[in-house]
């Protein structure tokens, strides 16, 4: 697998965490990849052969060539039916609600084509664009174009989202929700109200998400195998609270995740 990330301009630096590319050849025995939850939401653009979303264990969609991937909260599968081509956004948590007019509430938990979300004969030409180019380094020009352009005022994100996002992602996740609104319960409505909105998911459980992230990165760099090390540094309140939160959004236990073949290619993001 070759996997190569990029940062973005400076103009977009608070909104894009990176762009990304994945090259993998084409295997005759290619199996499901486990994806799990990150946090972030992100437009992809399939370049190589097509790639299949699993629904259930036989059943499956052909992912749209250029889309965009919500928020997730639960593990799914995808496994290519040839060769890997693919080049990527990812956006910052309330990032993408920056360029769209769609509650982001809407695109969580599945695939998005993008010319459902932006104007069809935008999406396409950008979708061209995006094929036709000669590198990397001109697909970013263009997805930097096009983003520029579609970018909404900043008064569109609401200032306490950002401001929790931002703390959550400090606190690794750990950080409640209580101490970020400084006891200010009035506000807690109003949060959870505009975090779907501009997020796609709770402040709770974005929350968990980033924290999982802690735990799965120092899995990943054979940091610790003692999983009570583990779920202290990710100040889980104890193993058992951590081992439930890791099921519940990979869909197997720690030491399982780090023996999965399957989960080579979540792996390779996270690290």
């Amino acid at each position: 697998m070759d996997y190569q990330t990029y940062e973005p301009q400076i103009d977009l630096k608070s909104l894009v965490s990176c762009y990304w590319t994945l090259e993998v050849p084409k295997q005759s025995d290619s199996q499901k990849q486990r994806i799990v939850p990150d946090g972030c939401i992100e437009m992809a653009f399939i370049l190589g052969d097509d790639i299949k979303r699993y629904t259930s264990e036989n059943e499956f969609i052909l992912q749209p060539r250029a889309m965009v991937l919500g928020q997730t909260i639960e593990p799914f599968y995808i496994e290519p039916t040839g060769f890997v081509k693919t080049f990527a956004v990812r956006f910052y948590p309330y990032g993408f609600a920056n360029f769209v007019s769609e509650p982001i509430s809407n695109l969580a938990n599945k695939e998005t084509p993008i010319n459902q979300l932006f104007a069809l004969e935008n999406a396409d030409d950008l979708e061209q664009k995006i094929i036709n180019a000669n590198n990397t380094e001109e697909r970013i020009s263009i997805i930097e174009k096009f983003l520029l352009d579609k970018l909404n005022d900043e008064k569109t994100i609401n200032k306490i989202v950002i401001n929790t996002v931002d703390s959550l992602l400090l606190s690794n996740g750990s950080a409640s929700i209580n101490s970020i609104l400084k006891d200010d319960l009035s506000k807690r409505r109003q949060l959870e109200r505009n975090f779907k909105r501009q997020i796609g998911i709770s402040p709770k459980q974005l929350g968990k998400v980033i924290r999982l992230q802690t735990a799965l990165k120092m899995l990943l760099d054979q940091k610790s195998e003692n999983l009570t090390d583990i779920a202290y540094e990710s100040e889980y309140f104890d193993q058992a609270h951590f081992i439930k939160d890791f099921k519940e959004f990979t869909g197997i236990n720690p030491k399982e995740f780090i023996r999965h073949e399957n989960l080579a290619l979540s792996a390779l993001f996270y690290k």
